[in-house]
């Protein structure tokens, strides 16, 4: 497989991450993060996200999540989150297996959350029937290729905060958030009231590797330490993870990968918008193009380069990009897609 617009998962590690990598493979260096490139990357996302983050690394974006919230809840909790959230639909149960707390999903009309969402499901009272709300989780980027805007997630904060509710974003698209919104994930998460971040790395040119990051470390009265060794998530050579976020966070690096991949996006949206037998559903500032096409064109444009089908009954397809994807690589797809459809 040369180039695919199927996920940013899927593309290859950057240079200067591996090249990040290659420079912390040297000598031996203490383990589980008792090392000095762990301890210069946690200062990285402090200068970038203020001197009280904690920072807890993990090996993925499942593991991050599920680690985050355990940290933060008992098992008689509940998270509402919006029923498109990754960690419903593709986490695998992951989070209801290990903290024994509940996902409540919200049906929501763009895959964002809002407060009016929120308030039917604060009824119960203290009702022992019932699991009691205790954190809210939206995604920044959303998985339809959305964003918050600050005030949106500020009424969000505001409102979860007034009802006893703790707020966490799957930054596993962070990068793409910020840049789509020429700002930076601190104004996007600390600054506006978010209580625990994991931000995403796979997604924006790591080999691996996301960071949990707890703006109130009190918050979690110290469980997050534990819980990531209990959620198998604590690395031994936390150096090799630890070397690549210190790299991204250097110099606004996470902010030219995700504005290429959205740039990407955006050309490829702009060549295949008025190309006839295909129609653009969702309108997508990050790195991501949703449309749809007849069933057997799909499967034509497919056997040149594989994207998913986001939708099967629409049927809707999903094209991504990533901080790889070439000019060259949209022209391509482009002409593929007009040849399938014509």
């Amino acid at each position: 497989m040369d180039r695919s617009f199927a996920s940013d998962n899927n593309a290859p590690i950057a240079p200067e991450i591996l090249q990040a990598i290659l420079d912390a493979n040297a000598g031996d260096a203490l383990g589980y993060g008792e090392d000095e490139w762990t301890a210069r990357a946690v200062e990285r996302f402090r200068e970038h996200f203020g001197a009280g983050t904690e920072v807890f690394f993990t090996f993925n974006g499942t593991g991050a999540n599920v680690t985050a919230l355990a940290s933060l809840m008992q098992p008689w909790q509940s998270v509402l989150l919006p029923a498109t959230a990754h960690l419903q639909t593709d986490e695998c149960a992951a989070f209801e297996r290990f903290t024994g707390s509940k996902m409540i999903p919200i049906a929501v009309r763009d895959a964002k959350l809002r407060c009016e969402d929120l308030e039917p499901y604060l009824q119960s009272g203290t009702s022992v029937h019932f699991p009691q709300p205790r954190m809210v989780s939206i995604s920044q980027a959303t998985e339809f290729g959305g964003v918050y805007q600050p005030d949106e997630i500020r009424a969000i904060c505001t409102y979860a905060h007034e009802h006893g509710l703790l707020v966490h974003v799957d930054g596993a698209r962070i990068a793409n958030a910020a840049a789509a919104l020429r700002t930076t994930p601190r104004a996007l998460t600390v600054d506006l009231g978010v209580d625990v971040l994991t931000f995403g790395g796979t997604k924006n040119g790591l080999m691996l590797g996301e960071a949990i990051c707890f703006f109130d470390p009190a918050l979690h009265r110290q469980a997050a330490g534990y819980v990531r060794k209990q959620a198998m998530q604590l690395a031994s050579k936390m150096r090799y993870i630890a070397a690549q976020f210190e790299r991204l966070l250097a110099g606004d690096l996470w902010l030219k990968y995700a504005s290429h991949s959205n740039a990407m996006a955006a050309r490829l949206l702009e060549l295949v918008r008025d190309i006839p037998g295909i129609t653009i559903t969702r309108e997508a500032p990050c790195n991501a193009v949703f449309a749809t096409m007849d069933r057997a064109a799909i499967e034509r444009a497919r056997s040149e380069f594989f994207f998913f089908t986001f939708d099967e009954l629409l049927p809707e397809v999903r094209w991504m990009t990533h901080w790889a994807t070439q000019p060259q690589d949209i022209e391509a797809f482009a002409a593929a897609l007009r040849r399938a459809v014509s």
